[in-house]
């Protein structure tokens, strides 16, 4: 960006220090006089930015007269003013004129259809729209979770520069996009080969407007490791084969060289993709290959959904800590993922979250540099979700501090009638307890156990019908006489199961939990049909008291692991990474610079 005048000293984007991106009307030699930047016209300008500016960010728009609002697929709605972004973009302009009604509501996505923009890419387009000024990265949103990262290329950055750049090419703001493709090319050999799909997909929708940071992704990419199956995943087909016949120019001629899977493996990632675990066990017969030097449980992780994944590790003909071409183990591509569910499932099947990647990166470490700080650290109520990446770093955590429990909560199967008849009430009871106070992670556990496969109990000492949703079924727990049934053991094993893996990655969470089932009073949380309003005021009182015992038996545990981890990070990280021969850092190993 060429003659541009800036309110500080440079044109840099950063996480320290705003830029300044108006042009002054003006001819170039006006511009390159230094006295230039003490006039009263400079002067004039920046009161006229910051007032706009307090326009944009006011909480109390219509007392601004407000007359659009920009719709975000989150549900988010930004209230705007239609004179101002019609005379700074076109595009606005043309949006805008269709807009007749005072305060009518322009749904984003009907104008950005390739790329989805976030609410912080949108206010940091609209934030230059008002004030002419180019507002520092969000320090939330651009920083990862890992504190040993300096910030400048980990996804976090790179995703909010690549949304931003997409947003400026939707919205037609050169200057924006001559800014932040020069950025991303700044720091694109900090960038990991992975994250680099991500640049490279934006740039190829800019065209033209990005066309070197477009050749300068595939060159890199042309010369990385990054698979076939990867690229076909990740990049439109054109920009594959773009990317396949340049690395056979570069003397790369037999297809199996450059990543091809052959035929065999095809048919058995085509099954996964249509969750078809069957015909993959079929495919399997035919001996032309396994599921280790096909990497189907790699793909899975990375493809396919929870439960494919799970019975795809249910078959036990797949090595889950195997490595495919690129060096990663089925963990290392779950935490890329990013799905809790995934990563419970391969621990207790005994993933070993100590392994390295090639360039020595730890699967928690992937899983912090991929997690935005703002995404970590977003605060939760009780009984509302958590944040997935904060579990995926939270799991991980706890399954590198503590070995496997092994039947922890495991229960023997051979006793009577009556015994059985209780623990099946204890285990409904704080299954259906944690499942109310913490969903999201309750959830996890207990998919990796398939409680939802298995039938629902009607509870006598805690209405667990009220607190799990669940409808009364034909099966009553307390109707005598209790005989010991398939349906009982199953449960009974789902849900012991469930408890193991709530010890396992939440501890302490599970003691207080441990605590409030052996309380006296635990049955009196149970609303009855002649309850007074003063009985179910004091029950409510006491459900408070225990959701605190719980919210402060979490928040324990995390700075637990924020303790261990500021302890052993130095020093792990020093000793674990490994370069490869040539010297270089690829793949996830590049992440953060």
């Amino acid at each position: 960006m060429d003659h541009k005048n800036g309110f500080s000293d440079s044109n840099e984007i950063s996480n320290n220090s705003s830029t300044c991106c108006i042009v002054a009307a003006t001819d170039s030699e006006t511009l390159a006089s230094s006295e230039s930047l003490n006039t009263p016209d400079i002067a004039a300008l920046q009161l006229l930015s910051r007032n706009l500016e307090s326009l944009f960010k006011s909480t109390d728009s219509d007392s601004f007269y407000s007359d659009a609002k920009i719709a975000l697929s989150s549900g988010l709605e930004v209230p705007v003013h239609r004179c101002i972004l019609s005379a700074r973009s076109s595009v606005f302009k043309t949006v805008f004129s269709g807009l007749q009604e005072r305060g009518a509501k322009f749904e984003l996505k009907e104008l950005a259809r390739d790329y989805e923009i976030g609410y912080d890419s949108l206010v940091a387009i609209l934030g230059y729209l008002y004030t002419g000024r180019v507002t520092p990265l969000l320090k939330g949103v651009c920083v990862c979770v890992d504190d040993d990262c300096p910030h400048m290329a980990c996804r976090p950055v790179v995703d909010f520069i690549a949304e931003v750049l997409y947003a400026a090419f939707t919205f037609q703001i050169s200057e924006l996009i001559a800014l932040y493709q020069r950025h991303l090319l700044d720091v694109i050999d900090k960038v990991a080969i992975d994250d680099i799909l991500v640049i490279l997909y934006i740039a190829n929708i800019c065209g033209n407007a990005c066309a070197r940071l477009l050749a300068k992704c595939i060159e890199t990419i042309v010369k990385s490791d990054v698979d076939i199956v990867t690229l076909e995943k990740a990049l439109p087909h054109h920009i594959v084969k773009q990317v396949i016949d340049s690395r056979l120019g570069l003397g790369l001629d037999k297809p199996e060289n450059i990543g091809f899977p052959d035929k065999h493996v095809k048919r058995i990632h085509r099954a996964l993709d249509s969750d078809d675990v069957e015909l993959v066990r079929m495919l399997l017969k035919e001996g032309h290959s396994n599921l280790d030097e096909a990497y189907a449980l790699h793909y899975a992780v990375a493809y396919c959904d929870a439960k494919t994944t799970t019975e795809l590790l249910d078959l036990g003909l797949a090595d889950v800590n195997s490595r495919n071409s690129r060096g990663y183990t089925v963990l290392h591509v779950a935490a890329m993922r990013k799905e809790p569910k995934i990563i419970v499932s391969l621990l207790t099947k005994g993933a070993r979250p100590s392994d390295l990647t090639l360039d020595g990166e730890k699967a928690l470490q992937i899983s912090k540099r991929l997690t935005r700080a703002s995404d970590y650290f977003k605060s939760t109520e009780e009984g509302k979700d958590s944040p997935k990446e904060r579990l995926c770093i939270e799991i991980l955590e706890q399954a590198e501090r503590r070995d496997p429990l092994h039947g922890e909560a495991s229960l023997s199967l051979a006793m009577a009638g009556d015994d059985l008849r209780m623990k099946l009430l204890y285990l409904e009871n704080r299954v259906g307890l944690a499942k109310l106070l913490f969903p999201m992670e309750a959830k996890v556990v207990m998919d990796i156990a398939q409680v939802d496969g298995t039938s629902e109990f009607t509870l006598a000492s805690i209405n667990s019908n009220k607190l799990n949703g669940a409808q009364r079924t034909t099966v009553d727990l307390n109707d005598a006489p209790f005989r010991i049934q398939e349906e009982h053991l199953n449960r009974l094993k789902a849900l012991s199961r469930t408890v193991e893996l709530g010890k396992r990655f939440f501890p302490r969470c599970s003691e207080v939990l441990n605590k409030i089932m052996d309380a006296d009073d635990l049955s009196e949380l149970a609303c009855g049909g002649n309850d007074t309003p003063e009985d179910r005021l004091v029950k409510r009182q006491r459900y408070m008291e225990l959701q605190d015992l719980l919210s402060k038996a979490f928040h324990e545990d995390r700075e637990e692991f924020d303790r261990s981890a500021i302890s052993s990070s130095s020093s792990s990280t020093k000793s674990t990474r490994v370069s490869k021969p040539n010297g270089k850092l690829t793949g996830t190993g590049g992440r953060g610079g």
